[in-house]
Formats: C-alpha cells, sequence, structure tokens
C-alpha cells in the first residue's frame, strides 16, 4: 500500500481527511495522492522534514505558513483534478516544485526523499 516514499501508517491517517481536516493532514493528502516527496515539499515551505512530518500529523503550524500552505493544497488539489498529478518520479516531482514556487529545490537521494 506504500505510495511513493510514504509509510503506510501515515497514508492510512490521511486518507480519511476532509476539507475539515486539520490544515497540516489535508496537506499529507494531497502529497501523497500527488507523490511529492516530504523532502521536498518541507524546503518549499522552508521548514525540515520533522516539522513537515509533525504537520502531517496534525501538529501546530505558525501563523505565517498557514495562508501558503492553504494555497500549495489547493493548487496541488487542482492539479490531481486536471491529471497534471501525481509525479511518478522523484525527478519530475522536483521540477513540478520549481516549477510552482519558482525557487531551487535541491536534489536529494531517494533514500532521503520521504
Amino acid at each position: 500500500m506504500k505510495k511513493g516514499k510514504y509509510r503506510d501508517e501515515l497514508i492510512r491517517s490521511v486518507l480519511g481527511a476532509t476539507s475539515t481536516s486539520p490544515l497540516g493532514i489535508r496537506l499529507a493528502r494531497v502529497c501523497v495522492e500527488a507523490n511529492l516527496p516530504a523532502a521536498y515539499v518541507a524546503q518549499v515551505f522552508g521548514v525540515s522534514r520533522m516539522a513537515l512530518h509533525l504537520w502531517f500529523r496534525g501538529g501546530n503550524i505558525r501563523p505565517a505558513k498557514v495562508d501558503k500552505i492553504s494555497v500549495f493544497t489547493q493548487l496541488i488539489q487542482e492539479d490531481l483534478r486536471n491529471g497534471r498529478l501525481p509525479v511518478s518520479t522523484l525527478e519530475a516531482a522536483r521540477a513540478y516544485l520549481q516549477e510552482m514556487t519558482d525557487a531551487p529545490i535541491k536534489q536529494v537521494s531517494q533514500k532521503k526523499a520521504d
């Protein structure tokens, strides 16, 4: 049941996420569905993978990040609906996020992508 590099536990916990779920859990769901690695998504928000995974589990998100995460989540959902996502490789994920954010995303190895 593994989707990309996400663990089964996380996948199961976010499958039921709805529009009323905490923002971090909604973010996790779209990242899993789009196959966007945590290491790259963390770079988008300027946080560590550990911080991102805390958000994914419903942890506190600083108010300064909320709007950016909300817009990011909406854009990912739109690209999932339009068939632009999910990506199939790490390089495709990196290219997608670089294009979306107009910012460089450091390449990571397959092992560090989670």
